[in-house]
């Protein structure tokens, strides 16, 4: 069983709560297009959003975590998508999971993934070396063929056992508590050190969506503008992520988290 934990922003700290839905919409509806029925998927959110779409397989966890005690907004978010993620880890149990995922709340994941892992169940993890990125509205996906994980939060398929869960988990705590599980770039190596090795995932498996707004938490432009990178968006790859475009009149302005 593979469950997905997502963490979603709250209402009072988004700057349009209409575009944050939409965009969360699409996530949920690409992680529940999956080949294989072993999964569940786990939203952590303050404010539960209104949705067209709904599933059985989706349970949605709210919280009345206060804001984080934090000196910066890059802090504050982190410590907030940390303590979510701890939390829908948490009850990730009920499931009796063998692996977890975390999925940043607009981004797309392939179809395949819970088909792989209940056929792959004998190591330790995947990180996702190899993926896309796009940006709404565009004809054109680009290709992220090594360091993916370094780039996105929806990248690394941990054995549950490995997620570094507290006996007595905590949500009131700063930044540093929650490292583990936002830190998304260091995970391969925090568990290496300790003899746990993640594989890279052998096909691309997630599609990070690139913002057209402001606080990016990382550049883009280097690979928007690579051709060599560069390819049509075709039907397949719309069909294994679940890939649609957004109303054209939402325009992108909005930094979930890590953005």
């Amino acid at each position: 069983m593979l469950v997905f934990v997502i963490p979603l922003k709250s209402p009072q700290v988004s700057k349009s709560w209409e575009l944050v839905t939409k965009l969360f919409e699409r996530t949920i509806k690409s992680i529940c297009n999956q080949t294989s029925s072993e999964y569940r998927v786990i939203v952590v959110c303050h404010e539960r959003p209104r949705l067209e779409f709904h599933h059985p397989y989706v349970r949605y966890i709210e919280v009345d975590f206060p804001p984080a005690n934090e000196p910066d907004a890059f802090s504050r978010g982190h410590t907030d998508k940390g303590r979510k993620i701890l939390k829908g880890l948490i009850h990730a149990q009920e499931f009796s999971p063998t692996y977890t995922m975390t999925v940043d709340a607009d981004d797309c994941v392939s179809k395949y993934l819970a088909e792989f892992v209940s056929q792959n169940s004998n190591c330790d993890g995947w990180f996702i070396n190899k993926g896309y990125k796009y940006q709404d509205g565009s004809d054109f996906i680009y290709v992220k063929r090594r360091n993916f994980y370094k780039i996105c939060g929806s990248c690394n398929i941990l054995r549950y056992d490995l997620n570094n869960l507290p006996n007595n988990p905590e949500y009131n705590r700063g930044y540093g508590y929650y490292k583990f599980y936002v830190d998304h770039e260091k995970v391969r190596e925090t568990l290496a050190k300790n003899g746990n090795h993640l594989q890279p995932l052998p096909f691309p498996g997630a599609v990070y969506i690139v913002a057209t707004g402001e606080n990016l938490y990382y550049g883009t432009t280097k690979l928007t503008f690579n051709l060599f990178n560069r390819k049509g968006l075709n039907q397949s790859i719309r069909e294994e992520f679940n890939l649609y475009p957004l109303n054209k009149n939402l325009v992108r302005t909005e930094p979930l988290y890590s953005r």
